[in-house]
Order: C-alpha cells, then sequence, then structure tokens
C-alpha cells in the first residue's frame, strides 16, 4: 500500500477572465490530487490527513472513496476546509492565493502507526508548511524512513505561505535524509537552490525534476541522468500536472517492485526512461481537460 499524507483542499478556479470572474469550486491539494491519481492508476493507496466535517470536507472523502482510495485513517474536525483561489494564465499555468486560517487540516496528529502493508509514504505542500500540522507530518517522515519505508518528497512550493524562505530553505535539508525520491519541478529547484548532485549527496536514491511540457529528468545516486520529452497536449490547464507525475512514479515504482531501499539503481537507464515517459503520459492527460482530473489505468493501456 501506498499511503499519501498532507492536505485536502478546495481550488476555487476562475470560469473567465478579470478578477471578478466566476469561481467554481473544485476538489484538490496536492497531496489529495496524488492520492486520487494513485487510486485511479490501479495502486492500493490510503490517505492521511486531517479533513473538516464541513460539506467540502464529505465531498473530497467521497471523491476518494470513488477512486478505490481507503479513508479509514482520515481524521476529521469541525473547523472549515482550506481554500485555495486559483488564476490560470493564458498558457494554462496555475497560481494560487489561500486561505488558511484556523482550517482543519492544520491540527493534523501524526498517527500511532500507518495501514498494515504500508511500503511507502508521500508528503508535500501546504501540509509541510503550515503549523502545527507540519512538524507532525515531518515527524510522520522520519519515522517512516526510520522504519524503512520508501518515502517521497515534492515540496511543490507556494511562497506565499512560506513566511520565512531561508528557514524553510533549512528545513526542507534536513528532510534529505529520510527521503528516497525527491520530486519537485524546475521552478521549485530554482527556489530552493542547490542542485539534484547536491541533494543526491544528502540522502535520496533518486531526484526527478519537471520542466512543464519540456519533459522530465531524473538524477540518480550512481551519476545516472534520463531525460524523457513531454507529452504533445492541447493545453486546458495544469492544475494537478505535478501531482499526477508523482502518483505515475509511485505507481510505476510499485509495478516495478522498487519501493525499496536503492530502488533507483534497480531501475537503471531503460527502466527510468520508461518510467518517466510513463509519467509525462499521465501529466498529458491530466493537462488536457479542466481541473485536476488525472488519468484512469485504462487510459494509459497501450
Amino acid at each position: 500500500m501506498i499511503v499519501v499524507a498532507g492536505e485536502a483542499l478546495i481550488d476555487l478556479v476562475p470560469q473567465g477572465t478579470g478578477a471578478l470572474s466566476s469561481l467554481t469550486p473544485a476538489l484538490g491539494g496536492g497531496p489529495y490530487n496524488t492520492a486520487v491519481a494513485l487510486g485511479r492508476l490501479g495502486s492500493s493507496t490510503a490517505f492521511c490527513s486531517r479533513v473538516s466535517s464541513d460539506a467540502f470536507g464529505e465531498a473530497l472523502l467521497e471523491r476518494l472513496r470513488t477512486s478505490g482510495v481507503d479513508v479509514s485513517g482520515v481524521q476529521r474536525g469541525t473547523e472549515p476546509t482550506t481554500l485555495a483561489v486559483a488564476s490560470v494564465d493564458a498558457g494554462g499555468s496555475a497560481a494560487y492565493s489561500f486561505y488558511v486560517d484556523g482550517t482543519a487540516d492544520r491540527l493534523f496528529a501524526a498517527p500511532d502507526e500507518l495501514p498494515s502493508g504500508t511500503r511507502a509514504v508521500s508528503f508535500g505542500t501546504c501540509s509541510l508548511v503550515l503549523e502545527p500540522g507540519a512538524s507532525a507530518y515531518e515527524q510522520l517522515m522520519r519515522r517512516a524512513s526510520a522504519q524503512g519505508l520508501f518515502t517521497a518528497l515534492d515540496p511543490n512550493i507556494r511562497p506565499g505561505l512560506i513566511a520565512d524562505p531561508e528557514r524553510y530553505r533549512a528545513r526542507f535539508r534536513s528532510w534529505l535524509p529520510s527521503v528516497s525520491l525527491l520530486k519537485l519541478s524546475a521552478e521549485d529547484a530554482e527556489w530552493l537552490g542547490g542542485s539534484p548532485r547536491e541533494w543526491l549527496a544528502a540522502g535520496p536514491d533518486a531526484v526527478v525534476i519537471t520542466h512543464g511540457g519540456a519533459g522530465l529528468t531524473a538524477y540518480t545516486r550512481d551519476g545516472g541522468e534520463c531525460t524523457v520529452p513531454g507529452e504533445r497536449v492541447d493545453v486546458v490547464d495544469t492544475i494537478g500536472a505535478g501531482d499526477t507525475v508523482n502518483a505515475a512514479l509511485l505507481h510505476g515504482l510499485a509495478v516495478r517492485d522498487a519501493l525499496g531501499a536503492g530502488a533507483a539503481g534497480v531501475l537503471g537507464a531503460e527502466g527510468w526512461a520508461g518510467l518517466l515517459g510513463f509519467a509525462a503520459r499521465a501529466a498529458a492527460v491530466t493537462c488536457s481537460r479542466a481541473g485536476a482530473e488525472p488519468p484512469y489505468a485504462h487510459e494509459m493501456a497501450d
């Protein structure tokens, strides 16, 4: 089983141009989208988070269930659901502003145990920024790594939420010894500073950097480097594309029985090319439709 730990929220997506265009609520959040995508691809998946008992929270959980995701371990709270207001530019790229004060997901507490059969745990986005929940997710990450579980991290930087960038960068570096797979966008990599080789030396077995429509590159601790181009597609928007990449990478590693220590070395160049190509195809499907709508397994069949 792959456990995805992090926030679930509501994206308010504009349906027109201009500051006063109508906003339509969409179910989202980086970890949430990753869990939905994993479930749709057919991986055994559980979601680990704290979700509001309001109407938005109920809708968030229902979509997870219909995507085949186990929500039995999700914590509930009476506080409201986090809101993220999206703005989409002419190229389909999305930016966000957040309404997070007093919301349910900030009060997440690390569970005593993960579900039986857990092989990997995925982390990222707002959940690792907003306290007190951020420290609880960090605790879970370090504990999972110490137990020998495969850990994946997508920082998915949202600068507007990070009050002290240098402190966050230092905290990010402190996570790396507990990370098996680091995935981030080229923009995130630039914001964080450093380089894939520096990050690999700190702990991860592999680093994957996404370059939007230009494709993906994987770097491995044995000195390997593999790049695949992006899939050509008519882009509606890019909401959830990076989260789909996360899911596709984890699903592909699970299928290859590579969710373990040294997994990157087991794959080799051919294995990474196939895995990155699969992730690029999955992200292209998500970009071809509005909102975070990742593909189902049958849509990825050759």
